[in-house]
């Protein structure tokens, strides 16, 4: 069988999007060459309704599980297929729905409103009373009923940060992000010797000392604007890799340094790099594998979804 140039890889998957009347969305987190070819690249929610409002009947959705799954939530009538199956997220793992259903059961005297950040399984959504995003987090949980205590799952850090910023008690799940984990004060404050004069951007998925350091705590959305509007010209971003890709052509002004951790001079995601243009070729030309759910979990976890929308409003 012969072996497809990138050139030709690129025209058979635009092919292919075209026969299918398919969408490519690419989270920002993905490789170079998947983002450039995709529709449209950004944030796993955002994406997934940016896809609602097209006429397309599948999306190929480059980025891991749980994201493919919010696009099915959102998109029931159309075809969601993500490049590799096992592209996972530690997030989603560290909280399985049915350790989640065990132990709200066996805290049902507590009564808790459970926050699910998006970074989640469908059976964990369709858990929960309200959805946040790592943009709206802050105004979710402020949001939340007076008389409850709040659970906020998966993400520690995450819940943390929030804490800090809206007051609010709540009890975290004690999940986390590896890569954002990784980061340390130590390899943030050793790269800044080089660049005395960079802002430092991160996101609330890093650990409290991590935050600290940083001139701004936002979403990868929000690093756009923060790095487009910043006066330092040297910047340290202190997110998944991926990140710079975009943050390179849409702020190319700027010296956008990858932020380091300690094993490496960034953070990549194992999961996220799984996805390939071959992959994404394969699953445009076979529509496998397939992202599926029951619909009974569907509509449990689009009801959550559609909270925050009206909280966020």
């Amino acid at each position: 069988m012969a072996i497809l140039t990138s050139t030709d890889l690129r025209e058979e998957i635009l092919a292919l999007k075209k026969e299918r009347n398919a969408i490519i969305l690419a989270h920002n987190y993905q490789v170079g060459p998947i983002q450039d070819i995709a529709d449209y690249v950004g944030d796993s929610l955002g994406l997934a309704y940016r896809a609602k409002e097209t006429d397309a009947d599948v999306i190929a959705f480059c980025g891991v599980h749980f994201m493919a799954e919010t696009a099915k939530i959102v998109n029931p009538e159309k075809i969601v297929v993500l490049p590799d199956k096992d592209a996972g997220c530690s997030l989603e793992q560290s909280c399985p729905a049915e350790e989640l259903e065990a132990f709200l059961r066996e805290n049902a005297e507590k009564n808790y409103y459970v926050i699910a950040y998006i970074n989640c399984s469908a059976g964990v959504k369709a858990l929960c009373d309200v959805i946040c995003t790592s943009g709206n987090a802050v105004r979710i949980v402020e949001a939340a009923p007076a008389d409850r205590p709040i659970l906020f799952v998966p993400d520690q850090n995450l819940g943390e940060w929030v804490i800090a910023q809206s007051g609010r008690e709540m009890d975290l799940w004690q999940g986390a992000c590896y890569v954002h984990v990784e980061f340390t004060r130590e390899s943030i404050a050793k790269i800044r010797e080089d660049h005395p004069n960079a802002a430092v951007v991160a996101h609330p998925e890093c650990t409290t000392a991590v935050r600290l350091l940083a001139d701004e705590v936002c979403s990868t959305e929000k690093m756009i604007s923060f790095c487009r509007n910043s006066p330092s010209q040297d910047i340290i971003v202190v997110t998944e890799s991926g990140m710079l890709h975009r943050l390179r052509k849409e702020v190319p002004g700027k010296n956008l340094i990858a932020g380091p951790t300690d094993r490496c001079a960034c953070a990549d995601c194992r999961y996220m790099k799984m996805n390939t243009l071959e992959k994404l070729h394969d699953c445009l030309r076979d529509l496998t594998p397939q992202v599926t759910m029951p619909e009974e979990i569907r509509q449990r976890a689009e009801a959550p979804l559609l909270r925050m929308l009206e909280l966020s409003k």
